[in-house]
């Protein structure tokens, strides 16, 4: 079962990705523009707030980013870092544990996006359209032992 699973695997985290971006993408659509019940149960958050209209800016535009797999790193790794702001600067002077304080999104979202930091977008990203490698790249990318046909 464990061959299966290892070619799964690139296919399973493109789906974690998008099914995360997606979901992150509709949280801040929901507060920048006031749709899918809105922000904090209905309307907009009015733009330039700080930090609420800038935090839904990233959820939006780093949802999309990471859903698509267009540079997955750097878009999750911005917001990984705006959901442990979220969460410090908002949910943690309520209580200790996200349990207590209701920054369980913010924590779950914090952890999930710092480890696509570290895992990559996986399969059917653009990250890897835009990376892939021509022919003609890999042989000037080769050593000259790794392109010589004879083996010693």
């Amino acid at each position: 079962m464990t061959p299966h699973l290892h070619r799964a695997q690139p296919y399973v985290l493109a789906l974690f990705r998008i099914v995360l971006g997606g979901l992150f993408a509709c949280h801040g659509a929901a507060s920048v523009f006031g749709v899918l019940g809105g922000a904090h149960g209905g309307g907009s958050i009015p733009a330039g707030t700080w930090p609420g209209w800038y935090a839904a800016v990233i959820q939006l535009v780093g949802g999309v980013l990471v859903a698509l797999g267009l540079g997955t790193r750097f878009a999750a790794l911005i917001s990984s870092g705006s959901m442990a702001y979220a969460y410090f600067t908002v949910h943690q002077s309520n209580g200790l544990l996200p349990l207590q304080n209701g920054g369980e999104p913010s924590a779950v979202f914090c952890w999930v996006f710092l480890l696509l930091v570290f895992t990559g977008p996986g399969a059917l990203a653009l990250d890897n359209l835009l990376t892939a490698r021509t022919p003609d790249r890999q042989d000037r990318d080769r050593t000259p032992e790794q392109s010589s046909p004879v083996a010693v």
